[in-house]
């Protein structure tokens, strides 16, 4: 996990297949302002609860830990509790096999998983699932009309992130020629396509379901995007308005 400053006010992290939703690895962006709360945790509450479960042993007691013993080469861990020392590659690591991971340091052992519950042990999906239905009570019992689950994080960053590329997309297409915006298109792809990246998914069909939410900026994407050549209807006298249905029948070789 990220906790130092990354480029462009973004961070990132690698995300293996082995855990990415239909085994699609990619690059997770994280904002500074998140990367912030992430080293705060990992300063105070994280290092607070580590040291506690050192002291009370919990981490010598692991079963066959999978151990990254090399700090310069934290993507390779050694399995313990054989004769014969066997390395194996993280990317490759199933989350299951993740919650077996410790890091060996100047300090001692502790979990490679960020998160942890206040006996220094990582968290389990369970529990997860727990802290949002007990938020979504909490919220209910003070009729505050609101509940979420961990997968709607994942719709919020779609929505979100789509509106913010779309618009971004909008501001520079409207600076450009149409020759220009052939070229930025090609290069910077499309909007949709690098958020259907960033959540996995095979097909662009499945992202567009999160198109609903971008209704508002339909039309102004669709102007952006009007080559400078065509006449603007500003520049129509209104009698002349509805000319058009009111020409011959016979105008231009057309006939009912």
């Amino acid at each position: 996990m990220p906790t130092g400053p990354g480029a462009g006010g973004y961070q990132r992290f690698w995300l293996p297949g082995a855990i990415a939703k239909f085994f699609s690895a990619r690059w997770v962006y994280v904002p500074h302002s998140v990367v912030g709360e992430l080293a705060a945790y990992a300063e105070l509450d994280r290092a607070q609860v580590v040291e506690d479960a050192r002291a009370a042993g919990v981490y010598r007691r692991w079963r066959r830990p999978l151990v990254i013993d090399d700090p310069s080469r934290p993507q390779l861990a050694r399995i313990t509790g054989s004769s014969i020392r066997r390395v194996v590659n993280l990317s490759e690591l199933t989350a299951g096999e993740r919650r077996r991971l410790l890091v060996e340091g100047e300090d001692g052992l502790e979990p490679a998983l960020f998160w942890l519950g206040e006996g220094g042990q990582p968290l389990a999906v369970s529990t997860w699932k727990s802290v949002f239905a007990e938020a979504n009570k909490r919220c209910q019992a003070r009729g505050v009309t609101l509940s979420c689950h961990a997968h709607l994080l994942r719709h919020s960053f779609a929505v979100v992130t789509l509106e913010q590329l779309q618009r971004g997309h909008i501001a520079a297409l409207g600076e450009l020629n149409e020759g220009q915006r052939g070229h930025y298109t090609r290069i910077f792809g499309d909007p949709l396509d690098w958020v259907r990246r960033r959540l996995g998914h095979r097909s662009v069909v499945t992202t567009t379901v999160y198109l609903h939410a971008l209704q508002e900026l339909e039309m102004e994407t669709r102007m952006a995007l009007v080559p400078d050549t065509w006449e603007d209807p500003r520049d129509t006298p209104l009698q002349r308005i509805g000319d058009d249905l009111r020409a011959p029948a016979n105008a231009g070789g057309v006939s009912r």
